[in-house]
């Protein structure tokens, strides 16, 4: 299936490793040009490099530190990108907090860059992107906001949050023919990630976590960045207001 990606000007927060990186790698290898971030600006820039690197060396990949718990670092970061890629089509914000302890610091971190940062992401590329025949935002959730999983956290609350606004989003962009949709893995795996940490330091969890899994596995980066890619391409022209969910069937709640 042809994406119809090639020279679509994306942009994703958080992108140098896991999720946020292998949705970057998938929309270069798609043939979009492509603007970073994160807060580690050493860390950016060796992602940029390797990103250029792909499609034989023909990759358009810029970046920068940004935060985006901070409007004006977002709102820079937004329109340098805009200005190296002339112009922006897609947003996927990916950052969060993962704020799993029930305190008030781990509630206003979640708050700060799950929810806040991104509408912050979103608002500021909003007028690049009302220029766009192919304007498409969505934002990386998680299947812990959709069934009863680890008690009372921010990280589920928060992240249920996201899937309303998208929701709502999407509502009051469709005139403007500007979709946005959510995708929500479910338990994912890399080295350096939360389910890398636990199979290290909490391998009971991991192990019991892992044997919910109905495919007998945890996902991967890459299957998330396929799901994302595809609901933010125009191949998904008419798929507005969703929220996919990419769990291998570890949910258990019946979809409608």
């Amino acid at each position: 299936m042809d994406l119809e990606l090639e020279g679509k000007r994306v942009i994703v927060t958080g992108a140098t490793r896991g999720i946020g990186r292998a949705i970057a790698e998938r929309f270069v290898r798609e043939g979009a040009a492509v603007g970073i971030c994160a807060r580690k600006a050493d860390e950016v820039e060796r992602a940029v490099a390797e990103l250029q690197a792909l499609n034989g060396g023909r990759a358009v990949v810029c970046g920068g530190a940004a935060d985006v718990g901070n409007r004006g670092s977002v709102e820079t970061w937004v329109a340098i990108c805009a200005a190296a890629l002339g112009g922006i089509d897609i947003v996927v914000a990916n950052v969060s907090a993962l704020a799993g302890m029930p305190n008030e610091d781990a509630w206003r971190a979640g708050m700060e860059f799950d929810m806040l940062g991104t509408v912050r992401t979103i608002e500021a590329a909003m007028p690049h992107v009302e220029k766009s025949s192919a304007g498409a935002f969505v934002a990386v959730s998680s299947t812990a906001a959709l069934e009863a999983f680890g008690g009372p956290r921010p990280y589920n609350a928060i992240k249920a949050a996201v899937i309303n606004y998208m929701s709502n989003l999407a509502t009051s962009l469709a005139p403007k023919q500007i979709r946005a949709n959510t995708v929500s893995p479910g338990t994912i795996y890399f080295d350096d990630g939360v389910w890398g940490q636990r199979k290290r330091d909490m391998p009971e969890i991991y192990a019991a976590a892992l044997a919910q899994n109905p495919m007998g596995r945890m996902g991967t980066p890459a299957e998330v960045a396929n799901a994302v890619v595809f609901v933010a391409s125009p191949a998904a022209s008419f798929i507005t207001g969703a929220n996919l969910v990419v769990d291998g069937g570890f949910t258990r709640r019946v979809q409608y």
